[in-house]
């Protein structure tokens, strides 16, 4: 795996999950049931801090970047399942960038 690939995943996530909450936020209150809900919003945040926090352990060579790969793994995909889920062409980038995040850090996680 690509560390520098990996890096530039984590940037543009972190970058689209910015957006992506944003958006939401625009949106104002929803009906019961649509988005954004809270949880979602809030996820969405917590997947842009992992993300850039990622991003940082790698680009300083830090020896824990493994650990925090697995972590930002995790929370990128759970973030793309809740976004696939609020059927908006914002959220619908942002969850095809957090898999391809997910996906990378996992990879180098295993390393």
């Amino acid at each position: 795996m690509d560390l520098s690939r990996c890096i530039d995943l984590c940037t543009e996530s972190h970058r689209q999950c910015v957006q992506a909450a944003i958006h939401a936020l625009a949106k104002g209150s929803p009906p019961v049931g649509a988005h954004p809900e809270r949880d979602h919003i809030r996820l969405l945040w917590d997947c842009s801090d992992v993300c850039r926090t990622s991003a940082d352990f790698m680009s300083r060579g830090s020896p824990f970047h493994h650990q925090t790969c697995r972590v930002c793994a995790a929370v990128c995909e759970a973030c793309a399942e809740a976004c696939l889920k609020a059927d908006d062409p914002i959220m619908t980038r942002c969850a095809e960038v957090c898999r391809a995040c997910a996906t990378s850090c996992r990879e180098l996680a295993a390393q």
